[in-house]
């Protein structure tokens, strides 16, 4: 099947994978806003996307599709370093047509995932699996206390700062991903790739500063003891 057997194919995958997992973070971002408004609106959403049968198939979809990136990416990663054999260790300068993103894709990926695995547990582990194992108390809080366990999570600063670095990676590895994934699929030519550019940085920096104002309001919370607010 070319879309494993062929570089081409192998980077579509990637592409078709990484601009879904954009969407889902834009929800996400979306959804997490909501806690910046409204304690009580923020947990009705998360209890609603909690262990429910649609909200679990959509979990399953979205570890598919994770995983598939994750292995997409480094299967490429591979590929590129066994193409170029010995020359990756000639020593040479960057061009100046490469991004520094672009060189680093595979680093920035590996801090996003560990990102992830940091996410799952302070949130995913406590709320949703915590649910589907019949222990809703798991993390000290009840399952659909999203705003508390927002709350718990950036009363630590090793988390924020741990949250601000993956965020920062995130930043890097979407204004690359993004419109790179569009250059795979086609848009390709002078001018719709400089657009593209444009989009992707524009695009990663609203979804990033999303997650962050959260990370910095609910932080500034725990630092005035404002609890409740």
């Amino acid at each position: 099947m070319w879309l494993s057997n062929s570089s081409i194919g192998r980077k579509v995958v990637m592409s078709v994978t990484g601009i879904a997992l954009v969407l889902f973070l834009t929800f996400h971002m979306a959804m997490n806003l909501v806690a910046l408004f409204s304690a009580e609106g923020y947990n009705m959403v998360c209890e609603f996307l909690g262990a429910n049968w649609y909200a679990l198939v959509a979990t399953v979809g979205l570890a598919a599709l994770f995983v598939i990136h994750i292995i997409y990416a480094f299967w490429l990663t591979i590929q590129n370093r066994a193409a170029r054999g010995n020359e990756r260790y000639a020593v040479n300068t960057r061009p100046k047509n490469v991004e520094w993103a672009s060189q680093n894709m595979l680093a920035l990926g590996v801090i996003v995932i560990l990102g992830l695995a940091l996410h799952f547990y302070n949130f995913w582990y406590k709320m949703q699996f915590a649910e589907i194992v019949g222990n809703p108390m798991m993390g000290g809080l009840h399952a659909a206390d999203g705003y508390g366990y927002i709350m718990q999570t950036f009363a630590s600063p090793v988390f924020f700062v741990l949250y601000l670095v993956w965020l920062a990676a995130l930043w890097f590895h979407l204004t690359h991903g993004f419109w790179s994934s569009m250059q795979t699929l086609g848009w390709n030519n002078t001018i719709w790739i400089n657009r593209w550019k444009c989009i992707s940085n524009i695009y990663a920096t609203i979804i990033v500063l999303g997650f962050a104002l959260v990370a910095v309001v609910f932080f500034c919370k725990n630092l005035m003891g404002c609890g409740a607010c």
